[in-house]
């Protein structure tokens, strides 16, 4: 029993999206030399030419210094991405746009219809990049997964921070050693209670969010922008070496240095009030035991947050489960 619960609480959780953005700031003042914006497998409004090139440029030629990034973890018994959210980086016009895909989202794959979180586990962060892609009609650029002690360590690294609780949390699980006892309102937390935090979804009586998972991916994104303010105080930017130590340790990504830094210098420029936190629309299915997305709402917020192309995406683009 006791190494099954040891190999629980290593598994990844929480992908805490701007700990990957925020640790790349630490990079820059090191590898200032190195700054200089990613390339993605399909270049910037210069795609190759093919038999019919103005189709293929009014379609699939992309805006200038717009990247996507799938940020995840996993935390559950089966292995699955527990927590994932599509980021769009919009360099040109200085915006970043954090999408939640809510773990239970119906998708398509190998003929059936599993939940989204599945899909890391079927086949690791290249078929959750695929899945997402195939699912929202764009390309993801790039993947980052963040083990939960990242978490725990940032938190503790910025002194911990002042978080409003929305609700009253009551939740024990022996065979993971986890106790979660916190009341409504303001709370100061240190990492290991910020986890607890954003990893609750109900009480053991069953009362909580009563929104399925949306409520908790709610909580989430409150909870990442206090952290990304925090980090943005004048003290903590100074922490370089302790963000860069955090990152090389628990931080599985195929963004480049240069990359990474390249990001954290745009995001200094951006400041915390020009980044955005959605989750993607629709709605909890009893008989289906899905989320099941809105197609018309989905389709719009991929176009204003998401899409990296110089044309919107039409519903053909999408492969949605209906």
């Amino acid at each position: 029993m006791e190494t099954r619960r040891k190999r629980r609480r290593r598994r990844r959780a929480g992908p805490v999206l701007l700990t990957i953005l925020f640790v790349a700031v630490a990079l820059v003042a090191g590898y200032k030399c190195l700054v200089r914006p990613p390339e993605t497998d399909v270049p910037s409004s210069d795609l190759e030419a093919s038999s019919n090139e103005e189709v293929q440029t009014s379609a699939n030629s992309r805006k200038d210094y717009f990247y996507t990034i799938l940020v995840y973890g996993t935390d559950d018994d089966n292995g699955g991405s527990d927590t994932n959210i599509l980021v769009g980086f919009d360099g040109e016009n200085g915006t970043v746009n954090c999408v939640s895909i809510p773990r239970d989202t119906a998708i398509h794959l190998n003929g059936q219809t599993p939940k989204f979180n599945y899909a890391f586990n079927s086949g690791g962060h290249e078929q959750a990049r695929e899945s997402a892609g195939d699912m929202l009609g764009i390309p993801v650029d790039f993947y980052v997964g963040v083990d939960l002690q990242a978490f725990v360590e940032l938190v503790d690294t910025i002194g911990g921070v002042d978080f409003e609780v929305p609700i009253n949390m009551n939740y024990d699980d022996p065979y993971q050693n986890l106790s979660i006892h916190f009341s409504k309102g303001m709370q100061h937390l240190d990492g290991e209670d910020a986890l607890k935090v954003v990893r609750f979804r109900h009480n053991n009586d069953g009362s909580g969010y009563g929104t399925e998972d949306i409520g908790r991916i709610s909580t989430q994104q409150a909870f990442l922008k206090t952290v990304a303010q925090k980090m943005l105080q004048p003290g903590n930017l100074v922490k370089v070496g302790d963000y860069a130590k955090i990152f090389q340790q628990y931080v599985d990504t195929n963004l480049k240095l240069s990359d990474m830094a390249w990001f954290g210098e745009q995001l200094i420029g951006m400041g915390t009030g020009n980044v955005s936190f959605y989750t993607l629309p629709g709605a909890w299915s009893d008989s289906r035991n899905r989320y099941i997305l809105d197609p018309d709402a989905t389709l719009d917020m991929v176009n204003r947050c998401l899409n990296p192309y110089v044309t919107d995406r039409t519903a053909e683009d999408l492969d949605l489960v209906l």
